[in-house]
C-alpha cells in the first residue's frame, strides 16, 4: 500500500488516516488482516458517508473494463495479491481529506475499484 509506505510524511503533516467500509463482521475482519491495516476501520453499513461524498455505484465498464484490468495487472506485477471482493463490488470508493477545522481539502471520487489519488496529491492538499 503506497500510503502506508509514506506514513512518516503523513505524520509530519498531521494527517491521521481512517478507512471506511460498508462491510462488517468477518468481511471487515478479513480486510484488516489481508491489508495488515493499522489505521482505524470505520463501518458505515448504511453508506451515509458514501452518499454524502457522492460515492455511488459504478458502471460495468468502470468495474470490469480495460482501465480496471490494467490497474489490476500493474498491481499483480508489483507482487500485490488481490483481495476477494466485498459484498458489493459496484460500490465506488474515494478519498476525502478533512482538516482539523472540518474543511474538506481533497474530495476524490474513484472511477473504479482501484482508482485512488496519489499520495503526493494527498500531501499537497494537506498544506
Amino acid at each position: 500500500m503506497q500510503l502506508r509506505e509514506r506514513q512518516q510524511e503523513l505524520d509530519a503533516k498531521g494527517i491521521a488516516v481512517a478507512v471506511v467500509t460498508f462491510d462488517e463482521g468477518p468481511m471487515a475482519e478479513n480486510y484488516v488482516r489481508a491489508m495488515d491495516l493499522s489505521w482505524p476501520l470505520l463501518v458505515d453499513r448504511e453508506r451515509t458517508l458514501y452518499r454524502a461524498y457522492g460515492m455511488l455505484r459504478g458502471r460495468a465498464w468502470d468495474l470490469y473494463g480495460p482501465p480496471a484490468i490494467w490497474i489490476y495487472l500493474k498491481l499483480m506485477a508489483r507482487g500485490r495479491r488481490l483481495a476477494r471482493p466485498g459484498s458489493d463490488v459496484t460500490q465506488l470508493g474515494g478519498d476525502v481529506l478533512v482538516d482539523p477545522d472540518g474543511i474538506v481539502r481533497l474530495h476524490y471520487i474513484g472511477r473504479g475499484p482501484a482508482d485512488r489519488p496519489s499520495v503526493d496529491m494527498l500531501l499537497a492538499a494537506a498544506r
